[in-house]
This record gives C-alpha cells, structure tokens and sequence, in this order.
C-alpha cells in the first residue's frame, strides 16, 4: 500500500467527496431514493473505496460516509480511521442513526477520526418516523443515538425527508430536534426517485401544501439559534425564509454511486436533476434557485410556483 500523502504535500483543498460504501440498509424507507440497489448492488470492495479516498484527497479535505446505511459495514471504522491518517479534516458519518444507539460502536467511530454525523429523522414520535422508515424500533434508536452523540459532545446535523405523511408535523418535528440539543437541521423536500417514484401518489405532497409547515418549521429552529434549512423547494414558496434553502450552502462534491460517478452535484442538479419552468426567468431568485427535482413539475405542473418580481413604484413583489 502506498503511503498516505501528507497534508503540507497537497494543493489547498476545497469541497468534498460523497462516497458510498454500499446499499445494503436495515431500513426500507417509503421514500428510498436507492430504489432496487440493495438487491443489485453488494458492498463496494474495500480496496475500491481506499483507491477512491486516495485519488480525492488532493482536491477535497472533506468525507462523507453514506451507502445504502455505511454503519451495516463491520470495516467503517476502519475506512474512517484510513480517511483521517490521508488528512481528512471533516469525516461525516450519513446514517440512518439506529446504530448510535450502542455507546460503545459509536465512541469506535469516533476514535477513528469521525468528526460529525448526520442521522436522520422523519417523525416526531415512534408511529410516524417507523412507519416511514418500515422499521419498527428505529425511531427509539436513532433518537438514543442522537442522545448519545450530544453526550459526547458531537456535533450533529440532521436530515428529515418532507414526505406526504409527515409535512403537517414538521414543527412539531423540529421542536423535537431542538430539544435534542442537534447543532443543524435539515428539511429536504422528498426526491421522487427509486421507492420515492413508485410509490409517488402516496408520498409526494404537494409543495405548496406543505410550504407554510416547512417554514414553520424552519423558524422553530431559527428561534432556537440553530442552523435550518430546507432543500429542494424553490424559493417562490418560502418568503422571508429564502436564506434557508440549503442548495446555497452545499459544498462543491463529487459523488460515488453505483453506476456512475458524479464529479460535481451542483452541476448535476442544475443540468440534470431539477428544472426550471416557464415563467422562472422573471423571478429575483432565478439566478440562484434551481427549481424543483424534476420528477415533481413532470406529474404536478407549474402552477404552484409564481415568480417573485421586482416591488413596482408603491406596489407589491408580485
């Protein structure tokens, strides 16, 4: 094995690598947006994932351990530990949270390198984030291991999935998420891809049903001194919350999936992944916003989103 690079040999990084480890979970989200790439795809081999880590270390001081679930992988301490002796400063751990619940696993993560995690959390009580999740019991672990992770003195980002289950509990989601102590938040509107797109008429909500909820939300944590924000959602639905949408604040990242490598997201999403409609090109955000994923404007149209103008002389934005 060659030997790690140290960091003065390497050019100023910036951005970060999003590498998944595998798609094997011991969840089975009505929202996955993986799909069928649990039965597809095993474990990506750990040499693979060291070769890739390697080559991006260079470019980016950043990691993200995501899958499918990394924490099913019995060697992720191990390839957490590899990441930090490459001289990665930020290791995220992307989780579905249920194995934080076991102190000791957790403070093995930990003492490999990982500097933060990101566990997610769809419900605000046991019934609705199981139900969600197809897990009996993950809303009781993954709130423990959150317990945990602000025990130890984590910090800690969460991720909650706007669904058609659980948009009118978003404040209520929140207030939980701030009561557990988590440093940030995030409410990410449901990509309706994989499970997501199959199941669509039961998941996808309306966006602007859900819009007044998501800021609601959103100000809890705000009032709180948090950070929140919400991604996917144009910011024609969020006035007086348009700092929160997240696509903002994402880093440059490249991302490894199964089928295909995406060396930059915010390209990705711009190109490929979402859409802008019509009449965008006369919002004030159109230089900024993205539009919505795809799928969404492809089965709801366009009328939800009305572009936000310039205040005439004594009148009003729009």
């Amino acid at each position: 094995m060659p030997p790690a690079p140290t960091t003065a040999a390497l050019a100023p990084p910036s951005g970060r690598v999003d590498l998944k480890v595998g798609f094997a979970c011991n969840n089975r989200c009505v929202f996955c947006v993986q799909g069928t790439k649990r039965e597809r795809f095993g474990a990506r081999p750990v040499e693979e994932l060291r070769d890739i880590l390697r080559r991006e270390r260079p470019r980016v001081d950043a990691v993200v351990f995501t899958g499918g679930e990394p924490t099913v992988r019995r060697d992720l301490a191990e390839l957490v530990a590899f990441a930090r002796d490459l001289g990665y400063r930020t290791i995220q751990i992307q989780t579905n949270g249920r194995m934080l619940a076991h102190r000791a696993y957790l403070e093995r993560l930990v003492a490999a390198g990982a500097t933060e995690f990101s566990p997610a959390l769809h419900g605000h009580v046991a019934a609705l984030h199981d139900h969600l999740t197809g897990a009996r019991g993950a809303f009781a672990q993954t709130v423990t291991g959150i317990r945990h992770l602000k025990a130890m003195g984590r910090f800690v980002l969460t991720n909650t999935v706007v669904t058609r289950s659980n948009y009118r509990h978003l404040p209520e989601i929140a207030r939980l998420l701030v009561s557990l102590g988590v440093d940030q938040f995030q409410l990410a509107f449901v990509h309706p891809v994989g499970t997501a797109f199959t199941l669509f008429d039961s998941v996808v909500p309306r966006m602007e049903l859900a819009a007044p909820y998501l800021m609601a939300g959103l100000k809890v944590g705000l009032d709180a001194g948090r950070r929140a924000y919400t991604e996917a959602v144009p910011a024609c639905l969020l006035p007086g919350y348009e700092a929160c949408v997240a696509e903002k604040h994402i880093p440059r990242t490249a991302i490894y999936d199964a089928e295909a490598t995406i060396a930059d997201y915010t390209a990705y999403r711009r190109d490929e992944g979402k859409l802008k409609g019509p009449d965008c090109g006369a919002c004030l955000h159109d230089a900024e916003c993205e539009g919505p994923w795809r799928e969404y404007p492809e089965r709801y149209g366009w009328t939800e989103f009305v572009p936000i103008r310039a205040p005439a002389a004594g009148g009003g934005a729009r």
